[in-house]
């Protein structure tokens, strides 16, 4: 698999995560809890895993049990993190602030791999920062902190420790193993969660109403999303994969404009714009593009 080729299909990841918040938030109307939600979705993507690559799973080896383990550690306190804030935060504040992962990644991506990141990625960074700070509207709604916003700083914390450690596992173990933890651990620590802290709201769930929209979860959104993950990004860079990836906020913004949950705004049109211009600059070596379009002659080429 070419660079390229692991990027496109990011942005697919991309995509079936963003779609998730629609289906999401129907579960939630059924008054399901943040932790079930997680624990469902890690046993319908577990089981899946197995069901199609058993054999692979069969033959785990201690050191991709414990780099897979560690994956779903990160992975769990993530998604809880962010769907326990949802519900103290607004989701613009929610989407801005996770969305801070990008610039940690450089800082942790050098001092794990001390690899300095090429002058174009912070270009990029600053780009889709600056594209967050419009399409949440952050700029013109102001910025309040809450309870739910320091669980999202966190989550953004954990996120891009999490991120940095995919690329040292998805080139150490395969990524059904991987694919198969994150769902595994993911349900036990769900279900480990929901006993424990979620209990008392177990009685509320519509289980026929939160049926459909947690299939989509498990199957789409968590399975699908996730084998095409951690096969993809070991063919591309750390910092790539997670400013590739910060565009799940934009493609669910424009599902919910699709799906009239909300209007197509101005915030949308430019902050979507800068977002996607910062993934272009991130994915394409320009300056290769610009030295070709020199030799080749071109009247703009200095004499």
């Amino acid at each position: 698999m070419t660079s390229a080729h692991a990027n496109r299909n990011l942005v697919l990841v991309a995509l079936l995560w963003g779609s998730s918040y629609t289906f999401i938030k129907m579960v939630i109307a059924a008054q399901m809890p943040p932790a079930v939600i997680n624990t469902l979705r890690g046993l319908i993507s577990a089981t899946l895993v197995y069901l199609f690559f058993h054999k692979v799973v069969k033959t785990m080896t201690w050191q991709e049990f414990k780099i897979g383990a560690i994956c779903a550690i990160f992975n769990f306190i993530v998604v809880q993190l962010q769907s326990t804030g949802l519900e103290f935060t607004t989701p613009s504040n929610c989407s801005f602030i996770t969305s801070a992962y990008v610039i940690l990644l450089p800082l942790i991506a050098w001092l794990f791999y001390k690899k300095v990141p090429p002058l174009k990625i912070y270009l990029a960074m600053g780009l889709c920062m600056a594209g967050m700070l419009i399409l949440t509207g952050v700029l013109t709604n102001g910025f309040k902190l809450h309870i739910g916003d320091i669980l999202m700083m966190l989550t953004a914390i954990f996120f891009a420790f999490q991120m940095t450690y995919y690329g040292y596992a998805t080139k150490h173990a395969r990524p059904q193993v991987i694919a198969f933890q994150l769902g595994f651990i993911q349900a036990i620590c769900g279900t480990l969660y929901t006993f424990t802290i979620d209990s008392h709201q177990l009685a509320h769930i519509d289980w026929l109403a939160a049926a459909g929209p947690v299939l989509y979860l498990g199957v789409i959104a968590t399975f699908a999303a996730q084998v095409i993950q951690v096969t993809s990004q070991k063919y591309t860079d750390t910092v790539t994969a997670g400013l590739i990836l910060i565009t799940e906020s934009l493609f669910a913004s424009l599902i919910s404009v699709v799906f009239q949950v909300e209007p197509l705004t101005q915030h949308l049109v430019i902050g979507g714009s800068l977002i996607i211009l910062a993934t272009v600059i991130a994915q394409f070596d320009l300056r290769g593009v610009l030295a070709r379009y020199v030799v080749k002659g071109h009247p703009f080429r200095h004499s």
